[in-house]
């Protein structure tokens, strides 16, 4: 009986050893398996759901019975692969299919900025829209011409901003959200603690509003060759269906997808489609080539927490340990001339932003630095972007947000309502200040807020610092303002306007590249391959509490809850629920969705 279980042990063994074996070499042979470029094609840009700055970790096993995951682009990605596109004789157009994009305004601006480039090298850009939105309608306003099909609906009406408040809903749990911050625009707590928006919030709101919807129809304008006053009167009686949005001259044709292809072959003669995807897998790495002088292009994109220490570059977020490890690997690697650092973040934690600040500065130090701001770079994003470099961002970045902010819950109404009863021991005047069993007493809440000031002194001090400016001119600023890239440019609180060829511009002149050698963005970290994640131990593919808590965070989004923010208000480190405590929380007072 022994010999049986072991020979069936054994046997177990041999087969899972077989089939990682399987594994392994249908993932190395795959990869390796270019699509081929046709001499006359057709760049079929499928773009949906997110445009992320850090390439997603995904499994990829086109050999194997249960098929490929698709390949998210990156932003630096989707740029160089239309930068090369251009210059590839063997493209001839490109057509764009963007449908339920969920990007914020500045990658937008990227986006789009990047195809009207495309199109100085004359070649043809297509769109066919699919129940378009306002997102896809901004692309596929820089195209020659736009397709939809007879029945469909371009859903653009303007834009509207929307701001939930839970104080109603907590009052009636018996649970109450206590929070001290500094900065009258510091109103992250206000979802929680009030039934409606401050004056200072809906100032802030209204000109963000008028800054998207403003750079809207100038584009729109510009694209479809009519005035922006032509173009508010026209959104003003959207959304359309398709005989409509062609009558008002939003786009050029009726037609199915196939009717498209049909007709733009009669324009063009013959041709090819190749996917976006499978463009680049033909190009081979669209980042980190071995020509011209190496830029590293690090991107941070997320919450900003103090993590584990067992987390790898390619977690979610910002963590205190990853971001270190990626800048160190930066710092140490001689082949690396120069770095543009990408923040892609809303904040986070105010300690975490700090350490992530200091190794950045040891990383400026030692290589010349540009800091580029994609959709958000506030609060700790906007912190950990102060190393004294030139900064450039979008006109429409959402920055700023300098100010902080403490809260915990308190749950005792609601203990009370399900007969809970706590009692707590203590050792210590303020062992109890974060319990999640009583409200804050005024001893606490002015402990609290010495400690919030202080924080929110060091944080304009660092702003005037690297600005090189007065703290009394920088503080006025402050207040935990959320400002527009073209606000932050009038308020000298960035330096440049534009996107990813601005921050290279910039990169050449401070690293004194010449204009005549290539530069090569090196991504950090670097896009992992399916035998990367199985092999990468700490790469938190299998940690399903990390799996949990973003499917949470996708679900709360999904329904309009500002999951982001919940999750930072109540679950951060230091304030798990159920412990009621909290961390000092350098983060943007609210998510922007324009719709």
């Amino acid at each position: 009986m022994k010999k049986f279980f072991f020979g069936f042990a054994m046997g177990i063994v041999a087969v899972g050893a077989l089939l990682f074996l399987v594994l392994v070499v249908a993932v190395m042979t795959g990869g390796n398996r270019k699509p081929r470029v046709e001499a006359d094609s057709a760049l079929i840009l499928n773009l949906e759901g997110e445009l992320p700055e850090q390439a997603p970790v995904g499994v990829s096993l086109p050999f194997l019975p249960f098929g490929e995951q698709r390949k998210t682009l990156t932003v630096a990605e989707t740029w160089n692969l239309l930068r090369r596109a251009a210059a590839d004789s063997r493209i001839k157009s490109l057509v764009l299919e963007p449908r339920g994009l969920n990007v914020g305004w500045a990658k937008l601006e990227e986006l789009r900025g990047d195809i009207v480039a495309f199109k100085k090298s004359g070649k043809p850009v297509y769109a066919y829209l699919r129940t378009a939105g306002t997102r896809e309608y901004y692309l596929a306003s820089a195209a020659d011409r736009i397709f939809i099909s007879p029945e469909d609906e371009l859903d653009v009406k303007g834009m509207r901003a929307e701001l939930m408040y839970f104080k109603g809903a907590l009052d009636k749990l018996g649970v109450n959200m206590e929070f001290e911050h500094v900065g009258k625009y510091k109103d992250a707590p206000d979802q929680f603690t009030k039934t409606g928006s401050s004056p200072e919030t809906r100032e802030v709101l209204n000109q963000l509003l008028d800054q998207f919807y403003g750079e809207f129809i100038r584009v729109v304008a510009e694209g479809r060759k009519k005035t922006p006053e032509a173009v508010r009167a026209l959104i003003d009686n959207g959304p359309f269906v398709g005989k409509e949005a062609m009558d008002g001259g939003l786009v050029d044709e009726l037609a199915y997808e196939d009717q498209m292809y049909s007709k733009l072959e009669t324009l063009k003669g013959k041709f090819s489609k190749i996917k976006a995807a499978e463009y680049a897998r033909a190009l081979g790495p669209a980042l980190g080539s071995d020509k011209g002088s190496k830029v590293a292009f690090v991107v941070g994109q997320g919450d900003i927490t103090r993590g584990g220490t067992n987390e790898s570059a390619s977690s979610d977020g910002i963590s205190t340990a990853n971001m270190v490890k990626l800048l160190r690997e930066v710092r140490e690697d001689d082949s690396i001339k120069a770095v543009i650092l990408r923040v892609d973040s809303p904040g986070g934690d105010s300690i975490a932003s700090d350490e992530i600040l200091h190794e950045t500065k040891l990383l400026s130090a030692k290589k010349p630095t540009v800091i580029s701001m994609s959709d958000l770079a506030a609060s700790g994003g906007y912190y950990i972007s102060m190393t004294g470099d030139p900064v450039v961002a979008y006109p429409n970045t959402e920055t700023g947000s300098i100010g902080i902010f403490f809260g915990k819950v308190n749950l005792r109404g609601l203990y009370d309502k399900l007969g809970i009863n706590k009692e707590i021991i203590k050792r210590g005047r303020f062992a109890d200040i974060d319990t999640e069993y009583q409200p804050l007493n005024d001893a606490q809440r002015s402990k609290l807020r010495t400690e919030i000031e202080t924080f929110y002194k060091d944080f304009v001090q660092i702003v005037s610092d690297s600005r090189k400016r007065k703290y009394e001119d920088v503080e006025p600023l402050a207040q935990g303002r959320v400002w527009t890239g073209t606000q932050a440019k009038q308020n000298g609180l960035v330096d440049e306007l534009g996107g990813i060829d601005k921050a290279i511009e910039m990169i050449r002149k401070k690293a004194q590249i010449p204009s005549s050698q290539e530069v090569t963005l090196v991504a950090y970290p670097a896009r992992k391959s399916t035998l990367d994640v199985l092999l990468d131990r700490d790469s938190g593919w299998f940690d399903s509490s990390l799996r949990v808590n973003q499917q949470i965070e996708e679900r709360l989004e999904a329904l309009g809850l500002p999951a982001r923010s919940l999750l930072h208000g109540v679950w951060a480190e230091g304030g798990a629920l159920g412990q009621g405590g909290g961390a000092m929380l350098s983060l943007m007072p609210y998510r922007v969705i324009i719709r």
